[in-house]
């Protein structure tokens, strides 16, 4: 009886190139999941010659002015687009 229990492998196929390519693609995907999550939780502290710039007053640029806002050209009057009874 313990003649007829076959405890060989079972045969599995070779993994074609596109489902190689699925599963490393997965993988690389799951490393920059991981990456981009300990960017945020972890923080990176500042150099020092960055907030010598934030710091300096910026003459050079010129402050923009705000647009005045365009009047609609469909704008109806509200007697005209209430419903009639």
């Amino acid at each position: 009886m313990a003649s007829d229990l076959d405890f060989s492998p079972p045969e599995v196929p070779e993994p074609t190139f596109l489902e190689n390519l699925l599963r490393y693609g997965l993988f690389l995907g799951a490393i920059f999941q991981l990456i981009c999550v300990l960017a945020i939780i972890v923080p990176i502290p500042k150099s020092h010659e960055a907030e010598a710039e934030q710091s300096e007053p910026r003459s050079a640029e010129v402050p923009k002015k705000p647009k005045a806002a365009v009047p609609s050209i469909n704008k109806r009057p509200k007697k005209e687009t209430k419903k009639k009874r």
